[in-house]
């Protein structure tokens, strides 16, 4: 596979540019720890650092260019490409990249699940051939170009999750991944902070629908009125998928057994029915894998196929992580947290689970004036799915500890540090207790277990 070169680079990113030398990049990187010998470096400017104050640096580390913004007026002993927006130029890049790869590439939205949905699309395709997916949830304007420049002609197939912080942004991104199939997971409260209403949060995630092209296929859950209702937009040409746990879809799942492992069920397709088993825990990763089977499906694989690949899952760390310790079952589903995936991870625990639990939980973040009233609700979700202690950490926890304290808990603790919270754990827990640890990632709840 030919390598990028500087003049295809200053093409697609319309950069000036201050020599005309044959040179094709060994890499691209935004990071300027990662400089190895022949890379362009793209000088990114973030919230904490501006990359262009590593420029100069990363050509004494051996780049063969730095690309910077036009506003860049220090003198740089090297090839310099000057844009007017780095992070544009970064995205321009890993598109001509995309370009040069004639494979399908499955994108990946929603709400919750994103993540889970994408490790779980990746392993039902390995029999597909080898799978290029996202790394942890590099879902965002700087993680997915940098997944889409690591395809190689090794690659049958990608897995791209797109998350989004406003409307745009994944109509931005797609043109991109240039995705022939499309998965949405739900819509729920997350962001809503930045996005004002549920009806936002969907015309936002209805975006990748839209940018799935005649050929293509999207895959929907039939469970959520707004993702259901998404199939007004796909374009003519494309094919439906739906899935679900309660409403008639395309694939549904029924007789759901959560061992202490893994989770089994009959999945219904096609007039037929097959036992599956997924090595995730709860009802909600049976409806993420409805969707990496209907990917499976659309790109030509048989139901076994897809149970053979998904049998092989590695998940990603943190996302209900169970941790068998001196008699302790802990639950790290510390990733992050919604309203939404604050009341699974409550009821999949309290369903799977004998003996006392604890919630150890924090801060959800980005919900806007709804906050206090959806961590009181948690609080209140904890005592009816008779959780028997509360300890809560961060200000917005005070909320969930009020709403728990309400509904007639009475072993509620709201600490103000990682400390506190593992001291008081180690005070209160005994032998055979299980213990659930969520919020949002901000908060850093894995310290916490690290602690204890």
């Amino acid at each position: 596979m030919n390598k990028l070169s500087l003049a295809e680079v200053a093409q697609v990113t319309n950069a000036e540019k201050n020599s005309d030398a044959e040179i094709f990049f060994e890499g691209i990187t935004t990071d300027s720890r990662k400089i190895t010998a022949g890379v362009l470096f793209v000088a990114l400017k973030g919230e904490k650092f501006n990359g262009e104050d590593f420029a100069a640096d990363a050509l004494t580390k051996g780049a063969s260019a730095v690309l910077v913004s036009k506003t860049f007026d220090k003198n740089l002993d090297g090839v310099v490409l000057k844009v007017d927006d780095t992070l544009t130029a970064y995205r321009q890049i890993a598109g001509a990249w995309r370009n040069r790869f004639d494979v399908p590439i499955i994108a990946v939205t929603g709400s919750n699940g994103k993540t889970t949905t994408k490790d779980l699309t990746a392993a039902a395709l390995t029999l597909f051939g080898h799978v290029l997916k996202t790394s942890a949830n590099f879902n965002n304007e700087v993680g997915v170009p940098m997944t889409l420049l690591a395809l190689d002609e090794t690659h049958r197939v990608g897995v791209v999750e797109i998350g989004m912080r406003g409307l745009g942004q994944i109509e931005t991104l797609a043109k991109v991944v240039k995705p022939t199939i499309g998965i949405v997971t739900n819509v729920n409260e997350t962001h809503i902070e930045l996005l004002g209403s549920i009806e936002n949060i969907a015309k936002a995630k209805s975006e990748l629908v839209r940018a799935i092209p005649a050929g293509g296929t999207v895959i929907l859950n039939a469970d959520d009125p707004n993702v259901s209702a998404m199939k007004n937009f796909v374009a003519d040409g494309v094919k439906v998928i739906t899935y679900g746990l309660e409403n008639p879809a395309d694939l549904t799942a029924g007789e759901i057994v959560i061992g202490s492992v893994s989770t089994e069920f009959i999945l219904r397709y096609n007039g037929y029915e097959y036992d599956f088993e997924i090595p995730m825990l709860g009802r909600h990763n049976v409806s993420n894998a409805l969707a990496a089977i209907a990917a499976g499906i659309a790109l030509g694989l048989s139901v076994d196929e897809t149970q053979q690949g998904i049998s092989t899952l590695m998940t990603t760390k943190m996302r209900y992580e169970v941790i068998r310790r001196d008699g302790l079952t802990i639950v790290n589903d510390a990733y992050n947290a919604s309203p939404a995936s604050m009341r699974v991870a409550i009821r999949t625990t309290a369903e799977i689970y004998d003996g006392r639990k604890f919630a150890v939980l924090g801060d959800m973040l980005e919900l806007g004036e709804i906050s206090k009233r959806v961590h009181r609700e948690v609080g209140a979700e904890l005592v009816e799915n008779k959780f028997d202690t509360l300890i809560t950490i961060g200000g917005l926890g005070k909320f969930i500890a009020d709403g728990a304290r309400d509904a007639g808990m009475k072993n509620v603790y709201a600490v103000d540090s990682h400390d506190e919270a593992a001291q008081k754990i180690l005070e209160l827990v005994e032998e055979g207790d299980t213990i659930l640890f969520k919020a949002s990632h901000a908060m850093h709840m894995e310290k916490i277990i690290e602690l204890i």
